[in-house]
């Protein structure tokens, strides 16, 4: 009898187990422990479907849908490897589509052969992948390691793994945080978070709207329509709160864009050309403020006719008009900057110099000399700016000079205006985007510089090459703007604005509180579940 009992109920109790169903029964897909090469093809595919979010797209909820089928993929599965792999591909989709222009740059301005300047695209999103990678692995880890319940696990630690990928993108290596996906919103109703959490915050925010999505296929599905639901009302409102105030009287600005093409821009036969065309059109007019792209002038001031920045000189005396425009600047044979240079009416002068640089073009990174030798980059090996620097006076208003790229990084303008003496009232992004061709970078480009004046609610002027020169409102709003790769300048009234947004005062604090506040939460169910289970 005793021999046969154990037997007997061993089976009785397989027998149960096989007839109890889980809560959560999980797509047979998902079982293994490495995704098959059509899954990681679905994934790639729905992480390249994020460009349509963004300009000159513009449909935000696409996003939404495109994170929750990541989310899914790896919330309903239980591998953490399989979980690295997914996160890897979705981001190397999301990367090379979000930034396939940089392959013009490569190969029909730079010289690089086709095959080289695919090849080039590819390692970048493989390495852009990572973060994808990281983002779902460490989540897919606490997972295991809190004992989370789905719920937790897709709304709290997910997003948050996501937002510190995006933001950790943005500094790791210099950084290239472009098409973060807070970007997507700014005219969305999420874009009323911007000026507490910046970018990054939203980042996470649209994580959580993801993970609602998915939740639909879970049993509470209220509970996710109305947290949906919740956050969109919420930053809804956020849009109506005015956190800066109107300083000083509106200045009068005209923004010169010259439409150079960049094979023409660094070249010796049309460097005539190039500097008579911006000496008429910036003395064509009078203006509080006339402002031209970055490299505008494409020599140092020693290369330049004797009379050629005496001409701004005696117009600006003339007329009470003060001048921003870029050009290299050299303090000795190897140490030189792309610097924007300014001419005051009273004859002051001025110089902004970049600070962060962009890997390749301007600074070359260690070991990497023998790729940017394979390119034709004139200028490669700048010398970078204070971290803070001051603004530049025109009338009432502080200017604060930005160039291309660094509109790019939201901490560091917030940081110099939170620690300069006297903060800029007004901000002013000057731009080449040539090298890019007639792609979706301009666009991009000018939805990025709406996302740093929610975040630090100041106007920003943008003088560029060939777009996008423009005008934009301390709320986000495109006030005037010249056609894309037209020559023409662009007269405009700008308001100053003063005062600080929680996201200037704070920079990623409060981005970073939020995804501590989360996880605190989430590893609190986690314990939950374990005493009560």
């Amino acid at each position: 009898m005793t021999t046969d009992a154990g037997p007997a109920l061993l089976d009785s109790s397989l027998n149960l187990r096989r007839r109890r169903k889980p809560a959560v029964a999980p797509d047979p897909a998902l079982r293994g422990t490495r995704p098959s090469i059509a899954g990681l093809l679905v994934a790639a595919l729905a992480g390249a479907c994020s460009l349509f979010s963004f300009e000159p797209f513009g449909w935000w909820p696409i996003q939404f849908v495109a994170l929750a089928y990541l989310f899914y993929q790896v919330g309903m599965g239980s591998s953490t490897r399989r979980a690295v792999f997914l996160g890897w591909a979705f981001g190397f989709g999301w990367s090379v589509a979000g930034m396939h222009w940089l392959y013009i740059a490569l190969n029909r301005f730079g010289g690089l052969p086709a095959v080289l300047s695919a090849i080039a695209i590819a390692l970048l999103g493989l390495y852009m992948g990572l973060f994808g990678a990281f983002a779902a692995g460490v989540s897919s880890w606490l997972r295991k390691r809190w004992s989370l319940p789905v719920a937790a696990f897709l709304l709290l630690v997910f997003p948050v793994c996501w937002g510190v990928s995006e933001w950790m993108r943005g500094w790791v290596f210099t950084g290239f945080p472009w098409a973060a996906s807070g970007y997507a919103h700014v005219t969305a109703p999420l874009s009323g978070f911007a000026p507490i959490v910046g970018v990054y915050g939203i980042g996470v925010l649209v994580g959580v709207c993801s993970a609602c999505i998915v939740m639909l296929t879970q049993r509470r599905k209220l509970p996710a329509m109305g947290l949906f639901a919740a956050l969109l009302l919420a930053g809804w409102g956020l849009t109506h709160v005015a956190w800066t105030a109107p300083a000083g009287k509106p200045l009068t600005v005209r923004l010169v864009q010259g439409n150079i093409r960049q094979d023409e821009k660094f070249s010796a036969e049309h460097l005539g050309d190039i500097l008579a065309r911006y000496r008429a059109m910036m003395t064509a007019a009078p203006a509080d403020l006339i402002a031209a792209p970055e490299t505008a002038v494409p020599v140092f001031p020693n290369q330049l006719p004797p009379d050629y920045l005496q001409a701004f000189r005696d117009y600006a005396a003339r007329t009470g008009s003060a001048y921003l425009f870029g050009i290299p600047l050299a303090d000795s044979m190897t140490v030189y900057a792309n610097s924007v240079a300014g001419i005051g009416p009273q004859g002051q002068t001025y110089r902004y110099d970049k600070q962060h640089l962009v890997p390749f073009g301007e600074f070359i990174p260690t070991g990497f000399r023998w790729f940017t030798d394979l390119m034709n980059i004139p200028l490669g090996d700048f010398t970078r700016g204070p971290a803070v620097q001051a603004p530049f006076a025109v009338r009432d208003q502080l200017v604060l000079p930005n160039v291309c790229y660094e509109d790019v990084f939201g901490e560091e303008i917030a940081r110099n205006l939170r620690e300069e003496a006297r903060p800029a009232t007004v901000l002013l992004n000057v731009s080449n985007l040539a090298w890019y061709g007639e792609s979706v970078a301009i666009p991009q480009h000018l939805q990025i510089s709406r996302m740093r004046t929610l975040e630090t609610g100041r106007p920003m002027l943008r003088a560029t090459n060939n777009g996008a020169t423009a005008v934009i409102d301390g709320r986000g709003n495109v006030t005037a703007l010249l056609p894309f790769y037209s020559q023409g300048t662009l007269a405009a009234t700008v308001q100053g604005m003063a005062g600080s947004t929680p996201y200037v005062r704070f920079g990623n604090l409060l981005f970073l509180g939020l995804g501590a506040l989360l996880l605190a939460g989430a590893w609190f169910a986690g314990r939950r579940r374990q005493t009560t289970g």
